[in-house]
């Protein structure tokens, strides 16, 4: 189980904005990268002093935490991030950036705005717009940067029309309203907060220049922020109270906003997802931190962030970080379930099947965009390289242990050597029944492990000189006949661990093709739902287009649900994890050799 968030008693700066230069706070990367957990990453952007901190901390639920300031100076300055156990999931952590307030007169750079707003969006699962008033064509306006986001985002490297793909990677979109003095009605009938929203975001009509920017502005908040959500929130107190807003006690806001208030942080605390990268996976705190490495470095170099580049350059650095902790993870296996030498090959196969399962799906829930397998590949090759070490340090005890038995068996027989007993009457009779004294007792000991044949045939083929010694035709007959059974029981000793051998490595096949399947098949629901999302938001939005009477767009609407309708039925037919699994197949099978042809064979059929 992931280890829980250590206590982040205040925020740190994550980005730094100094002379309009964005750089990354170190200290708050190594905080970040400590977290092991899925994350919950929750963004706030909106004007400049329009409470944004207070907020945050309410999400924290703190009191203080993110500065607040009494004057008309922006407090936040950058991006600064809160690691906090998450309220309502246990073994997730709820991350809180707060963004640098948004058209601040005292900025140099105009373009700072934009890349804050753009890092915020990148980096949350949720984000949360902060403004005051009401939604009115002056507060759309100020979202305007959304319009100019395809200069500023690329999901794809090569995309010839990146909006279209930014609903896939786009976080949620929260709304909240500070100092809402309107009723929330349309005539005669009383609306919600959300069905405000909608409306406030229809086109309009008009084919003038006015209508169209407005027309664009509205379009991009329907089309990348499908998943939406509004709140409105009163005055929180007396205007004389609010420079000291953080000082005041519960009872000292005004009812409805502490209502309103709760109503938001229960939302973000129950409906926030964790972030996930495309094809589904949670994001953790390196992951989070690589990403946010990967932007900043775009932007300050002058390129436009790309998700996809972003997501390789990550996966490169995560992957690699995988297979070493699913390796540590085997051997810590292997040293706490293994008591050396095994009794047997099958004993230590026994503990490494299970350690090697239990790092195949530590590498699998870590690793992404493994696309060439190449990652998977290296497991395979370090996972098997650290089971030999570990039969190689099994069959060194076995022979320690197997060598000081006979040292222990055969002193006697030295004694009588020496003192010439066997060269006296009788003395054949008697090598002959000592030598089966201590054949058979050295059978009898237990703990010899796997190279207890082989140990015993060499220990015998060493003393073929004893017949001469003894002149005894007796003793070498008796002696030859010992080494025969010896080298037979090694001989079938070795044949069977051929065997056994083979037979692990079809098993590492089948045990990697088994958990690879189950992951491919969970990214293929993830992607079908995701799919599903996506078609039932456009489809949303063309009824929308129709009803407003915009024909020409519900018509590229349509054109677009058909191209994402065959891209579904294409992948519910399965067919690209066969093809995965045979690639998988070609790629391990350097590793297995033993049953490399076998393996293909059967995956070919499959």
């Amino acid at each position: 189980m992931d280890a829980p968030v250590l206590p982040m008693p205040a925020p740190l700066c994550l980005v730094t904005n100094k002379d309009d230069v964005l750089s990354l706070n170190p200290v708050a990367l190594a905080v970040l990268r400590s977290v092991t957990q899925p994350l919950v990453v929750v963004a706030i952007a909106g004007l400049y002093r329009t409470g944004k901190s207070f907020l945050m901390n309410q999400l924290a639920q703190k009191r203080t935490g993110f500065p607040l300031g009494p004057t008309v100076r922006a407090e936040t300055k950058g991006i600064w991030m809160w690691c906090l156990p998450h309220p309502r999931q246990q073994g997730v952590t709820l991350v809180l950036l707060d963004t640098e307030g948004l058209g601040d007169p005292n900025k140099d750079d105009d373009d700072s705005d934009t890349w804050i707003f753009t890092l915020a969006l990148l980096l949350s699962s949720t984000l949360v717009y902060n403004s005051i008033g009401t939604i009115d064509q002056q507060a759309l306006e100020q979202l305007r940067l959304v319009t100019e986001l395809t200069k500023h985002i690329r999901v794809r490297e090569e995309d010839d029309n990146p909006a279209s793909n930014f609903v896939r990677v786009f976080p949620s979109f929260v709304w909240t309203v500070r100092d809402f003095t309107l009723q929330l009605r349309a005539g005669e009938k009383t609306l919600s907060e959300d069905e405000y929203l909608e409306q406030v975001l229809q086109l309009q009509t008009g084919n003038g220049k006015k209508a169209k920017e407005r027309n664009e502005l509205r379009r991009c908040l329907r089309n990348f922020f499908p998943r939406r959500k509004l709140f409105t929130m009163e005055r929180p107190a007396a205007a004389a109270d609010l420079p000291r807003l953080e000082e005041l006690r519960e009872d000292e806001l005004q009812p409805g906003f502490r209502k309103q208030v709760d109503a938001f942080c229960r939302y973000i605390w129950e409906k926030a997802p964790v972030k996930v990268l495309p094809g589904g996976h949670q994001v953790t705190g390196s992951a989070l931190a690589g990403l946010a490495e990967k932007y900043v470095a775009a932007i300050t170099s002058g390129a436009v962030p790309c998700v996809e580049s972003a997501v390789t350059a990550l996966a490169r650095a995560e992957n690699s970080a995988a297979v070493e902790a699913a390796v540590a993870e085997y051997q810590r296996g292997m040293e706490q379930g293994l008591v050396l030498p095994t009794a047997s090959r099958s004993a230590l196969v026994a503990v490494h099947r299970d350690c090697e399962q239990r790092a195949i799906a530590l590498f699998l829930s870590r690793a992404f965009a493994d696309h060439e397998r190449q990652y998977h590949a290296e497991l395979v090759r370090k996972l098997e390289a650290a089971k030999e070490e570990f039969c190689r340090r099994n069959e060194e005890a076995s022979e320690q242990r197997c060598h000081a038995v006979l040292r222990e068996l055969w002193r006697d027989v030295e004694l009588r050597l020496q003192n010439g007993d066997y060269v006296a009457p009788g003395g054949a009779q008697l090598f002959k029944e000592d030598l089966n004294r201590v054949l058979e007792e050295y059978k009898r000991r237990p703990g010899k492990g796997v190279r207890a044949e082989a140990v015993l045939e060499a220990f015998l083929r060493e003393r073929e000189g004893l017949a001469q010694v003894l002149k005894a035709t007796e003793v070498q007959l008796e002696l030859a006949e010992r080494q025969r059974e010896a080298a037979a029981a090694e001989a079938e000793a070795a044949q069977q661990a051929a065997e056994a051998r083979l037979e692990e490595q079809r098993r590492t096949m089948e045990e990697h093709q088994r958990q690879l399947e189950q992951q491919l098949k969970e990214e293929q629901r993830a992607w079908l739902e995701e799919q599903q999302r996506v078609l039932e938001h456009h489809k949303k939005e063309y009824e929308a287009l129709v009803q407003e009477g915009f024909k020409r767009e519900a018509a590229a609407m349509q054109e677009l649900i058909t191209q994402l309708q065959m891209e579904k039925k294409n992948r519910e037919q399965g067919t690209w994890i066969s093809s995965a699994l045979n690639f998988l197949g070609s790629i391990l099978a350097p590793f297995l050799p033993g049953i490399a042809g076998k393996a293909l064979n059967k995956l070919r059929r499959m």
